[in-house]
Parts: C-alpha cells; sequence; structure tokens
C-alpha cells in the first residue's frame, strides 16, 4: 500500500515486488530493515534501491511477458528477481564477480531460471544478445551512454536510466525511447545512485 500510495500503480509491478522476498537480497545485519523502504548497503560499495525505486523504475519500462531485458548493475540480484517475474528473459550484468556468483546463488535459490548473468563492464552492454526491448540501468552516468541506446530494439526499445552528478547531488531517472535510429528521452523523478564505472575492477578487461 505505501508503494502504492506513493504512484506505483502498476499491478504486476505490485505482485512482483509482493512475490520476491528482499530478506534473500539483504546483508545479515540488515535483515530487520529489510522492508523498509530505503536503500541499504551490500558489498564492493554498492547498494540495493529502496522499493520505491525498484517499483517506480520497473513500472517505468513498461514491460510485458515477451520482452527481452537487459540489467546493467546486477548487485544483489533484487532488480533482476522482480524482473524476471514477468519478461520473457533478464539478462544482466556485473562488474564485481563476487556480487554476481552472490545474485546466482540467490537466483538458483528462488528457482528463478530466465535470469542470464554476465561477469563484465557494463557500459559496454551486451552486443553478442542484442537488440534488447528494454534496457534498465541501476546506477547512474553521466550522460546516456551511446552503446546502450544502440543495443535497444529499433521498435519501441525503452531504457531507464539515473543520469547525472556521479556524487549523487542532481541525479535523475531518464526514459528513453528508441524508434529506428532515433531516440528522444523523457525526465521522470529525482533518485541518489552510486556511479556507472566504465571498465573493470582492478583494471582487468572482460
Amino acid at each position: 500500500m505505501d508503494l502504492r500510495n506513493a504512484g506505483v500503480t502498476n499491478t504486476q509491478v505490485l505482485s512482483a515486488i509482493e512475490r520476491i522476498p528482499r530478506e534473500a537480497f539483504v546483508e545479515d545485519s540488515f535483515l530487520d530493515q529489510a522492508y523498509a523502504n530505503q536503500a541499504l548497503p551490500i558489498a564492493c560499495g554498492q547498494t540495493i534501491s529502496q522499493p520505491l525505486v525498484v517499483g517506480l523504475m520497473t513500472q517505468a519500462l513498461e514491460l510485458h511477458d515477451r520482452h527481452k531485458v537487459l540489467e546493467v548493475g546486477t548487485g544483489s540480484g533484487y532488480q533482476a528477481a522482480v524482473l524476471s517475474r514477468f519478461s520473457r528473459r533478464v539478462y544482466t550484468i556485473e562488474r564485481h564477480q563476487d556480487l554476481l556468483e552472490e545474485a546466482e546463488r540467490r537466483f538458483e535459490s528462488l528457482r528463478l531460471r530466465n535470469i542470464t548473468t554476465l561477469y563484465g563492464d557494463g557500459y559496454k552492454g551486451w552486443p553478442a544478445q542484442a537488440p534488447f526491448d528494454r534496457i534498465l540501468v541501476t546506477a547512474a552516468a553521466r550522460i546516456v551512454p551511446r552503446e546502450l541506446v544502440e543495443q535497444l530494439s529499433e521498435n519501441g526499445g525503452v531504457m531507464i536510466l539515473p543520469v547525472g552528478d556521479l556524487a549523487g547531488a542532481d541525479q535523475e531517472v531518464l526514459r528513453v525511447r528508441k524508434e529506428g535510429k532515433n531516440f528522444t528521452t523523457e525526465r521522470l523523478f529525482p533518485v541518489r545512485f552510486v556511479p556507472l564505472v566504465q571498465g573493470m575492477p582492478g583494471g582487468q578487461r572482460n
């Protein structure tokens, strides 16, 4: 009801959030806050987004069950788990191997069989699996990454991502719509996300 009152009105999104146990995706020390409407820290200096932001960003994707979705920034795996409940297949990329392996264990324990993972640089997207009907970026970029726009379907592809100051002071979620080779952007709401980092930890290359 809190999410509905705050603007998450899509019943499929609300149902997916209700069905995914958020306590399975938070650190043990924060279990008592698993259902609080706030972001929580996870390993590698990352966060699990607050449920309201997950709901609003998922709703903004305008998903249906035939869509092929790319998520950039697996993190705890919570957002991918929500997406998996009502999209055909979710492809998710994470640059921190420890986070990715833990997320994979969670997907397996919850029997989420339509999620495919990749250890790699999210800025590059996943060209081998493109095009994607929908792309969701869970870290803030300075500008809309050209590589990700190129991997959007030219037949009404939609990307949702936070853009702005990487320190988090001035970020907003944008919706990118692509038709043919052209795309438009729409401002949705202010947020505060960790930065979308280009490259791999320790200078590794994927």
